[in-house]
């Protein structure tokens, strides 16, 4: 895929999501066991914080090494400009604030540690910090390891292996020391079951079940949408799940002699999925994540005037990865059909969005590339998608 975007000199482009190698984010990670994605061994999830305030606190370069957690920021802020957090907003009850004002070690090094116990969850891997000691189950999967291991379907954390550090003395968790102290092993699993309980973690894995069973992902409660051409950015969080649901997506569109331009486009090129007529044609893409891109367009023009397009979308079954059967129409008529090979149980970008009558960000098509953000040239009356019962 990146010989086809021009080879090494692509990367850093606006044609790919850039990342360094996951080898870096590990490297990066030394000395420590762990990095991004494992709750269980700290690494690419512990990083040093500086503190600059002049007017609040003096300078002093002495490191602090009492345990804080991201959580702990915001009560610090609070304090800091000296208010105290609001218990309803707009009606709603808040929940409490779980984190520790990080002001008393800021601003003497000797200070006692305020947070004594915190959590870990990813993804079933998992941790429990209390007093000194950290204990680690590292769950079913290493980060970045392509493809997915058959057992992870029968895995349980029942099954999981705990292991136990004292970072008092022991930083990076080099020394296991589960089998030399189990009962020490054994409070610190009842401090997880507490702390996971009060903070509503279970069931631990939740999120490796939701990328195994697409059909769950949480999204917008909605089966129906009515939107209009003003609609543009909508963050894809909010958006139709179009790249996993069966779905059928009606514009009622006037169309100029050979009208050109997006009807509607989800995600950008790194992923997503764009209807768009171009000489007359009509033109659809389900761009998986640049590796399959797969197009169906339609053989003739469609007509200058007012049109019904329907976009049809059919997944297979219900499995992962399912194939999807896409059906397009004009005014009733089958003008096109394909099948996408495989979809996705996942978003199509963490950054882009959805839009009516254009694609606003990345481009999801190297048909239009250049073009973008390629709005429509004719009108869009409404754009209605209604989800399909699977079958």
């Amino acid at each position: 895929m990146l010989n086809e975007l021009g080879g090494l000199d692509a990367l850093g482009g606006h044609k790919t999501d850039n990342h360094y190698h996951a080898g870096w984010a590990w490297a990066g990670s030394t000395p420590y066991q762990g990095t991004k994605l494992l709750a269980s061994h700290l690494g690419g999830t512990r990083v040093p914080m500086v503190v600059s305030w002049p007017r609040g606190v003096k300078a002093d370069a002495t490191p602090r090494s009492q345990f804080s957690h991201v959580i702990d920021v915001v009560p610090t802020i609070y304090e800091a400009i000296g208010i105290k957090p609001p218990q309803v907003v707009d009606g709603v009850p808040q929940q409490r604030l779980d984190g520790v004002s990080l002001l008393p070690a800021i601003r003497d090094a000797k200070a006692p540690e305020a947070r004594t116990t915190q959590y870990f969850e990813i993804m079933g891997s998992r941790a429990i910090y209390k007093d000194g000691w950290m204990a680690s189950a590292m769950g079913p999967r290493l980060p970045w390891v392509p493809g997915i291991d058959p057992a992870i379907f029968k895995w349980t954390p029942d099954q999981d292996r705990w292991e136990l550090y004292d970072l008092r003395s022991d930083f990076s968790q080099a020394v296991d020391l589960a089998e030399k102290n189990p009962q020490k092993l054994e409070e610190m699993q009842r401090a997880f079951d507490t702390e996971a309980q009060s903070n509503k973690v279970y069931p631990v894995g939740g999120g490796l079940w939701i990328g195994l069973h697409p059909e769950h992902t949480k999204q917008n409660p909605a089966t129906e949408f009515h939107f209009d051409r003003s609609i543009v950015g909508l963050p894809e969080a909010n958006a139709p799940k179009l790249q996993m649901q069966s779905s059928v997506v009606t514009i009622d569109a006037e169309l100029k002699a050979g009208s050109k331009g997006v009807l509607y486009a989800l995600g950008g090129f790194s992923g997503g999925i764009s209807v768009w007529i171009d000489g007359g044609k009509l033109n659809y893409e389900y761009n998986l994540y640049e590796i399959e891109r797969t197009r169906v367009t339609s053989a003739k023009p469609i007509a200058a005037g007012k049109a019904t397009i329907e976009v049809e979308s059919t997944r297979v079954s219900t499995e992962r990865l399912s194939p999807m059967d896409v059906t397009l129409r004009v005014n009733g008529q089958v003008v096109a059909t394909g099948r996408v090979a495989r979809t996705t149980g996942y978003s199509m970008t963490g950054n882009d969005s959805f839009d009516v009558g254009r694609d606003s960000y990345s481009p999801v098509s190297p048909a239009y590339y250049d073009r973008a953000p390629f709005a429509f040239d004719g009108n869009i009356e409404r754009l209605v998608v209604k989800y399909l019962p699977q079958k």
